[in-house]
């Protein structure tokens, strides 16, 4: 007799979250009516197929045959490879998959159009890379050709991010990957790290079932669609790996023996990630918003040692780039004026500040929405759902979305953010740990007819 009430509490969150996708997927149809309808009535939006910056075009490419085996496969045997593979041989295979996953996006579009050229793009960072002769005299001038309407100013991108971004793709020519084609490439690579990250960061943080059913969601993240061709992959790969050293860190107090390698393991560890963390924000000025995710993995750990070593990690970074001539706040200060002297002027705030959601809906995926429902559910104290060990999943995901929340109401990202939010979108994955172990395959089916959608639809930009 307690079965039945049971099961009517399990059927009822199961309806809730399927109306919590419907209302998300009824925002992105709102959005696409609301923007066609003001492009039409003399108050353009300025993106081709609004919410998204891409051009309306269905097609089909070299690409649709891989990613189609890629998603059936995932789902198909995703989640049982998660729950019984040895750890490393399913990060392994998580990795691999990624790469498929993104790789065979791209490769919709075609290899020229998909992968090689994205990057090349008049507005794109490439573009840039064989004016700089001498690196250090590029970085101390770097803010003094950030405005534009002036002779030597640097290209849209370039110009709207640190310097950070810029040398990673001059890093690449010279030591002999040039071309839009290794670009891409490295960015696939980056952009695959977070297959890896984001469940390495749940497992550290005490709960490995929660880590191996996230793991199908980050591989078949429909973010995929714009990791391929886009500089915030390597963005989101790099922050994603901060977190995950940081998180490993935290899983144990340094000393002698407490994790495997020996004394200062977990110091090292902290290190490395507060370098590359430090370095995220010379990469993009918006990734200081991973504050709240660092300060997710400190409390979930319960251990705040791990601050100090990464703290100097991140301020050798800024100290680097301080000497070399660059100062961060001046930069920033710059882009915002940069900011609002391109299309950012034209594009309505009252517009954007709730489209660019329906933009994240596609970008992370209609699975994200019921899986945050849930993870809002665990902060009730009556909610009946939370358990310690969901506290890792539940912080993540929570503490992406206030990023996200932040990034929207400051107006400094009206359209585009379905690449710029990435490296936060894709902790949003996290909460999938929460969704109903008997069906997961129901929902990462959802995740991958999104991507596929998308990149089918419409011959996206980045």
């Amino acid at each position: 007799m307690q079965q039945a009430p049971a099961r009517a509490r399990a059927g009822r969150r199961r309806g809730a979250d399927a109306a919590a996708a419907g209302v998300a997927l009824a925002l992105v149809g709102l959005a696409v009516v609301v923007g066609w309808w003001l492009d039409r009535s003399g108050a353009p939006v300025h993106a081709g197929t609004a919410p998204l910056f891409a051009t309306w075009g269905p097609h089909v490419g070299p690409g649709t045959p891989p990613a189609l085996l890629v998603a059936a496969a995932t789902i198909g045997y995703g989640p049982r490879l998660a729950a019984r593979l040895r750890w490393p041989a399913l990060l392994a295979a998580g990795y691999a998959t990624a790469v498929a996953w993104i790789v065979s996006l791209a490769l919709v579009d075609g290899w020229r159009t998909g992968l090689a050229t994205r990057l090349t793009l008049d507005a794109e960072y490439l573009t840039e890379v064989p004016g700089v002769t001498d690196i250090p005299a590029m970085v101390r001038g770097f803010a003094d050709r950030i405005l534009d309407l002036q002779p030597d100013s640097w290209t849209t991108h370039v110009s709207g991010h640190p310097p950070g971004a810029l040398l990673v793709f001059v890093g690449l020519d010279r030591v002999g990957l040039s071309g839009g084609g290794w670009a891409a490439l490295v960015c696939v690579a980056a952009g695959a790290a977070t297959a890896v990250a984001v469940p390495v960061t749940v497992r550290a943080l005490g709960d490995e079932g929660a880590a191996r059913r996230v793991l199908p969601f980050v591989v078949l993240f429909p973010g995929a669609v714009w990791w391929g061709a886009s500089a915030d992959a390597i963005f989101a790969g790099v922050t994603a790996s901060g977190l995950a050293l940081l998180a490993i860190a935290a899983r144990r107090p340094a000393g002698p023996g407490r994790l495997r390698g020996g004394p200062g393991t977990a110091t090292l560890a902290a290190f490395a990630g507060g370098v590359l963390l430090g370095f995220g924000v010379y990469l993009s000025y918006g990734l200081v918003l991973i504050a709240p995710l660092v300060l997710a993995v400190v409390l979930v750990s319960r251990r705040g040692w791990p601050l100090l070593p990464a703290a100097i990690g991140a301020a050798a970074v800024v100290a680097g780039f301080t000497v070399a001539g660059f100062r961060w706040y001046d930069g920033y200060h710059l882009v915002v004026e940069r900011y609002y002297q391109g299309i950012a002027r034209e594009r309505p705030y009252a517009y954007w500040v709730w489209a660019n959601l329906a933009s994240l809906v596609l970008a992370a995926g209609p699975a994200c929405v019921p899986a945050l429902r849930r993870a809002v559910l665990v902060l009730r104290p009556l909610g009946g759902v939370a358990r310690r060990a969901s506290t890792g999943p539940v912080a993540l995901s929570l503490a992406a979305a206030f990023a996200i929340v932040v990034a929207d109401l400051s107006g400094m990202s009206k359209a585009e953010v379905e690449r710029i939010w990435l490296p936060f979108a894709v902790w949003l994955t996290a909460a999938t740990a929460l969704l109903p172990q008997s069906h997961p395959r129901r929902w990462l089916a959802v995740q991958a007819v999104t991507a596929l959608a998308v990149n089918h639809l419409v011959w996206t930009v980045w």
